[in-house]
């Protein structure tokens, strides 16, 4: 008789925990950052060590999606973006796309920027997955577990495609 091995199965809420523990090791102090997604709910974090943040304008993710309506650009980015973790600064008008470190050293679209090692960034507790009255940053797509990063080549395509929708409508002068 031959014995199968399950895998162990996690759970949303596992998951959560998991990526908050791996994000928490790009914290200076994960203490604080502790108390300050308790209490602010955003946390500032150090860029390049375990990931990089691509920061993409909100007309750009508009554009491609085809509709700023907030729950259709969560579905869109998650399809878009294969599931890759993405938070929202509503502050700013920007939306962040968490890939590998690595990231920074290799990014060429100047309409999003790459943060890497020189940067911190105050990224959402994991459970805010919609806007909250402590801060203005709140995950469209959140993380699915530690180190499950957007692919660069893949932000860099919805990059372009908005900027080229972007492109025609004001070329149309639909604007």
């Amino acid at each position: 008789m031959t014995r199968r091995v399950m895998a162990p199965i996690s759970t949303a809420a596992e998951r959560r925990l998991a990526s908050e523990h791996w994000l928490l090791s790009a914290a200076p102090d994960s203490q604080q950052a502790r108390v300050q997604w308790a209490t602010y709910g955003v946390a500032l974090l150090r860029c390049g060590g375990v990931f990089s943040a691509v920061r993409i304008p909100a007309g750009l993710v508009h554009e491609a999606a085809g509709t700023e309506n907030r729950a259709d650009v969560a579905e869109f980015l998650a399809g878009a973006l294969d599931g890759g973790p993405v938070f929202y600064d509503a502050g700013g008008g920007q939306f962040y796309a968490l890939t590998p470190a690595s990231t920074a050293g290799i990014w060429k679209l100047p309409e999003a920027e790459c943060l890497g090692s020189d940067s911190f960034l105050g990224v959402p507790a994991s459970d805010l997955t919609e806007p909250d009255p402590r801060c203005s940053a709140y995950w469209s797509v959140p993380m699915d577990g530690p180190a499950v990063l957007c692919v660069p080549a893949t932000v860099a395509r919805l990059v372009i495609v908005g900027r080229d929708l972007a492109a025609m409508r004001e070329n149309d002068g639909l604007e």
